[in-house]
């Protein structure tokens, strides 16, 4: 694959700082955003020090004025973009009945509203040059059933439909749409007593990365849409 410029958000932790370093790695420019800007240094300091070509600034997605600016900021310095992985996300795991609204409120604006300003972004990149792919880091929550999960389940699903229909209006235009379902992942969204408990039967960051990246390397006429990812022993 020639080198490609892909936008990664929520990378300054967990899957997406793992998704950042596995496309480095295959040769493209990384372009790494989160809410904080520390860790994300980190990352672009280690991939610069391989060799590579890597950048870092500060996106909200539940902002629109903050990705329309960090996009025109991508596009001087790169001069393109070819792929967008939607990996920002939050959760909290609450009984409906104690899920407070404004919790409601926080996980859809970032789990499907910042999916939606994001597309709304780029996409106009993707149609004027007939090509490029986004990538939703998505759940299996979006079509399973977990308790105290309800309002980050339905962010998902909601996602999972939205980018469904927008995957037929793009086919047109040769833009991708893939989603990836993960189950559950040794990540700092899980409460530590679940990691020290599950930690050998979840998968890693890096484990869906190299997925991630693999759904990316596909022939031009090829669309990887879904993609479920369990560990070997099942959910937990």
């Amino acid at each position: 694959m020639s080198e490609r410029v892909v936008w990664v958000t929520g990378a300054s932790t967990g899957i997406g700082f793992e998704i950042a370093k596995a496309f480095s790695k295959a040769g493209d420019i990384v372009v790494a955003t989160a809410r904080r800007k520390s860790r994300l240094v980190t990352l672009v300091n280690e991939i610069r020090f391989a060799g590579r070509e890597a950048y870092a600034f500060v996106c909200n997605v539940q902002s629109e004025r903050s990705i329309v600016s960090t996009k025109k900021k991508i596009i001087e310095k790169c001069g393109t973009i070819d792929v967008i992985i939607n990996n920002a996300g939050v959760t909290v795991f609450r009984s409906f009945l104690d899920t407070k609204s404004y919790e409601f409120d926080e996980l859809m604006a970032t789990n499907l509203r910042g999916g939606f300003l994001m597309a709304k972004a780029v996409l106009p990149v993707f149609i004027k040059k007939r090509k490029g792919q986004i990538i939703n880091i998505l759940s299996v929550a979006a079509h399973s059933r977990f308790t105290d999960s309800a309002i980050y389940s339905a962010s998902k699903a909601a996602m999972m439909s939205m980018f469904n229909v927008l995957r037929e209006e793009v086919r047109k235009f040769n833009v991708k749409i893939t989603n990836i379902y993960p189950g559950p992942v040794d990540t700092a969204m899980w409460d530590p007593r679940a990691r020290t408990r599950f930690r050998r039967r979840m998968m890693t960051p890096k484990d869906i990365a190299d997925i991630v990246l693999n759904a990316s390397n596909q022939p031009k006429k090829v669309v990887i849409e879904d993609v479920i990812i369990k560990p070997m022993k099942g959910d937990i």
